[in-house]
């Protein structure tokens, strides 16, 4: 029998894509998924558990699998309530990382973002910082954390300051070189493909942007 991956934000720009290469991955048999919309999926691997994600806590009985890809998140723009902000980017990952130490669990994924760090005196990648600061503390065998900057999605809910970063980072990208290239955009899927690689091999903990785009051109090549 194959593996059971549990994907957290299936529907967003990377969750979406990640789901898509699951399914298409002969490793892994059953794909739990966790929202708190209607299942739209048909596919036969796929486990729906339409649940409140920020009441994960009361479902840890069916939260089982191999490895969970935590690819939930929210922005500024979209929560701009830094307590809901802090529920969503803090609580739910960090609340996946204990159930897969209480489950056994052996590997977590999770997406923060570039800058995060727990000292910082920005309310948004500090909370991102401290999100990593409590995943790691619970010392599971394989987390990686990865550290994108600006996502380039295609999805057609991308909200027109999104698009106008897009645009001016596409110009901007060509000039990011050397140590500046993890500044440069990154596209969602490359994203997926990196956290659908990592499962499978042995890599850092943190995985910034540059990396994560070397880590995608090399499982693709």
């Amino acid at each position: 029998m194959g593996k059971t991956a549990i994907i957290l934000g299936a529907t967003g720009a990377v969750g979406s894509q990640l789901l898509e290469k699951l399914l298409q991955d002969p490793e892994y048999s059953k794909i739990k998924l966790f929202a708190r919309g209607e299942n739209t999926h048909t596919a036969a691997k796929i486990d729906y558990h339409k649940i409140d994600v920020l009441e994960l806590e009361r479902y840890a009985t069916v939260f089982t699998g191999d490895v969970v890809f935590c690819c939930i998140g929210t922005t500024k723009a979209k929560t701009p309530d830094t307590t809901q902000y802090r529920k969503i980017d803090f609580g739910i990952p960090v609340t996946a990382a204990r159930l897969s130490k209480e489950n056994g669990i052996p590997v977590f994924i999770v997406i923060s973002a570039l800058g995060a760090n727990s000292k910082s005196s920005t309310f948004y990648t500090k909370t991102k910082g401290e999100m990593q600061d409590a995943v790691l503390e619970l010392a599971l065998p394989k987390t990686h954390i990865l550290q994108p900057s600006l996502i380039v999605s295609k999805r057609a809910d991308s909200r027109i300051l999104e698009k106008i970063a897009t645009g001016f980072m596409a110009l901007l990208n060509p000039l990011l070189v050397g140590s500046a290239r993890k500044y440069r955009s990154i596209i969602a899927e490359k994203i997926a493909i990196a956290m659908q690689w990592l499962a499978t091999h042995d890599y850092a903990t943190f995985v910034p942007s540059d990396k994560i785009q070397e880590i995608a051109h090399r499982a693709i090549t």
